[in-house]
């Protein structure tokens, strides 16, 4: 059952890029991304989109290697009861064993911290990616705003002839203000919640690994 769990990791990822790409088409569908796009004169809801974008392909990749890894444990943990499967290669859990198998002590919490932070360091450019979508949407907050209160400064005289010109080019500087900030709110919180799901599976498989190693395996075994 574990096994079976372990191997979904990365349908559950492409399940939630599915959810994630159906509300971008209804959102589409209805105008929304055209309109904040064409809305957005400072260009910086392109670069939140496709920062996203990329971000999003690191993190399904990321999915596929933890999924590999928490096979691995599967079959770890199916060889500690049965001699006539052998202890899986490859990856971060290969390398934890063989330093497990030359270790002459029975201490091991340097072997499994030092495993448990490589996999917590895999997501910490998804965690920056998130923190840095967030800042370009309050960049372009700043940026719409001095868009916006640009033509206030240009006025010498009033005209009231030119108040409409005035008010066009301040709701476009208003416009970049919003739709940039929404953009950096919306997909920097889903790369967070993203990430979040990796950060829990990589947590458990850790948990996990902490268990066995205590219970079934012994450091300097062959």
């Amino acid at each position: 059952m574990h096994e079976l769990k372990d191997a979904n990791l990365v349908f559950r990822a492409l399940i939630i890029l599915g959810l994630v790409a159906f509300g971008f088409y209804i959102a589409e569908d209805r105008g929304l991304v055209s309109l904040a796009l064409d809305s957005d004169k400072s260009y910086i809801s392109y670069l939140i989109l496709g920062l996203y974008g990329l971000a999003s392909a690191h993190w399904l990749w990321l999915a596929q290697r933890l999924g590999e890894e928490r096979r691995r444990f599967a079959i770890l943990e199916a060889a500690s009861t049965d001699p006539e499967i052998l202890d899986p290669e490859g990856g971060l859990l290969g390398a934890f064993l063989s330093n497990l198998r030359v270790k002459t002590d029975s201490d091991t919490s340097a072997l499994l911290e030092a495993f448990g932070d490589e996999l917590a360091n895999r997501h910490a450019l998804g965690h920056f990616t998130s923190d840095v979508l967030l800042k370009l949407g309050l960049l372009g907050t700043v940026v719409g705003f001095i868009l916006m209160l640009l033509p206030v400064g240009e006025i010498t005289e009033f005209d009231p002839s030119l108040m409409q010109q005035l008010l066009s080019a301040m709701s476009g500087g208003m416009a970049v203000a919003l739709y940039t900030t929404l953009a950096g709110l919306v997909t920097s919180t889903l790369l967070a919640l993203q990430y979040h799901l990796l950060d829990t599976s990589a947590a458990q498989l850790v948990t996990r690994l902490h268990v066995l190693v205590d219970v079934r395996l012994k450091p300097g075994a062959a």
